[in-house]
């Protein structure tokens, strides 16, 4: 699964792949953004590294599945 996480003030969001389902990660948002201004998100990507977000400068948050890549050349016709 894809999460994107837009910062305040930074020109790129932060995009991960997470084995995490769907509803966990909005439960880990939701329990970030309840903990008020000193909270901070928490997640794991699909490679073991941990990516924390303070709550503060969180502008949105984006989970969608992941869509398989395209391989190899592509013709238009």
């Amino acid at each position: 699964m894809e999460v994107k996480i837009g910062v305040q003030y930074a020109p790129r969001e932060l995009v991960l792949e997470s084995n995490q389902s769907p509803a966990e990660v909005e439960a880990a948002v939701t329990d970030a953004i309840g903990g008020g201004d000193k909270g901070v998100l928490n997640l794991v990507d699909d490679k073991g590294r941990r990516v924390i977000v303070p709550v503060a400068k969180i502008a949105y948050v984006e989970i969608a599945e992941s869509s398989p890549r395209p391989v190899g050349f592509s013709t238009a016709r």
